[in-house]
């Protein structure tokens, strides 16, 4: 090969290249999964995995909370939304009025939590009393047992299906203390608390770790047991919305996410209770 021709392969290489990248990467189908921050580890860890199984498959996934991910899912603007709550009758008609029938699968079973600081000695509160300290009623730990020491409220924002179902089963849809800390994620709430000797918050059951303690409710333990008896007062299940019945690459992701030596491993992993244990 002469220098000129061994030139213009070498050139032409990268362009080849180039072009054989774009077309694998055109060949791929992607799926646009958001909402709940709660489903969202549960969803990333899975999804690595469902994606090393499944290469001509991409996801791209965010957070964003419950009510976001079925707006967008309504809006077809993802083709999957993450919930830590059921949608709602207002929710199923604005799908309807945009020719979206919202489809629902439980991945999960989870349990919401109040934690405190390690610190704190408190280890149970009542329902009332949890919701006392919402309400601005209870403002001092002195008052359910703990040190003297004004509460600092951190709780989820309005967009959070954790932030619902904690209003439904404890707050009984009375409102949260207007000066209470408000965090857009369950790890922004692990944070907050965890960096504050005073504080409460509430969090998934994924999420408990070693820098949060867990405050029983009414004498009872939050574990995976009574998450799954329902003994443990504020427990629920997770979800993801599709567009109609699963199909494609979609219902791949579903099959996926419900296999128990796959997905319900995964859930498991994650902390959360896979649906195969109940």
């Amino acid at each position: 090969m002469s220098s000129l021709k061994r030139l213009l392969s070498l050139c032409a290489l990268p362009v080849c290249l180039a072009a054989f990248a774009a077309d694998n990467a055109a060949a791929r189908e992607e799926i646009l999964i958001t909402g709940s921050t709660t489903v969202l580890p549960v969803m990333q860890k899975a999804g690595e995995a469902f994606m090393a199984a499944n290469p001509d498959i991409s996801l791209a996934i965010s957070g964003g909370g419950s009510g976001t991910g079925i707006k967008a899912l309504n809006e077809k603007l993802c083709q999957v939304a993450m919930s830590s709550r059921d949608i709602k009758d207002s929710e199923v008609a604005d799908g309807k009025a945009a020719g979206v029938n919202p489809v629902r699968a439980s991945i999960a079973v989870d349990a919401l939590v109040p934690v405190v600081h390690p610190e704190n000695p408190v280890r149970n509160l009542s329902a009332e009393q949890l919701r006392d300290i919402y309400a601005g009623r209870i403002v001092n730990w002195k008052d359910v047992g703990g040190k003297e020491g004004a509460i600092v409220v951190v709780s989820r924002d309005s967009a959070s299906g954790t932030f619902e179902i904690f209003s439904e089963f404890i707050m009984k849809k009375e409102k949260v203390l207007p000066s209470a800390l408000l965090q857009s994620s369950n790890g922004g709430v692990a944070q907050a608390v965890a960096n504050n000797r005073r504080a409460i918050g509430y969090i998934g059951f994924g999420y408990l770790d070693a820098s949060l303690k867990k405050i029983n409710l009414n004498g009872v333990e939050a574990t995976r047991e009574t998450a799954l008896s329902r003994a443990w007062p504020i427990s629920r299940e997770l979800y993801i919305f599709t567009n109609g019945a699963p199909a494609g690459p979609v219902k791949k992701l579903v099959d996926f996410l419900l296999d128990p030596s796959k997905g319900q491993k995964i859930v498991a992993e994650t902390g959360f209770i896979p649906l195969g244990k109940k």
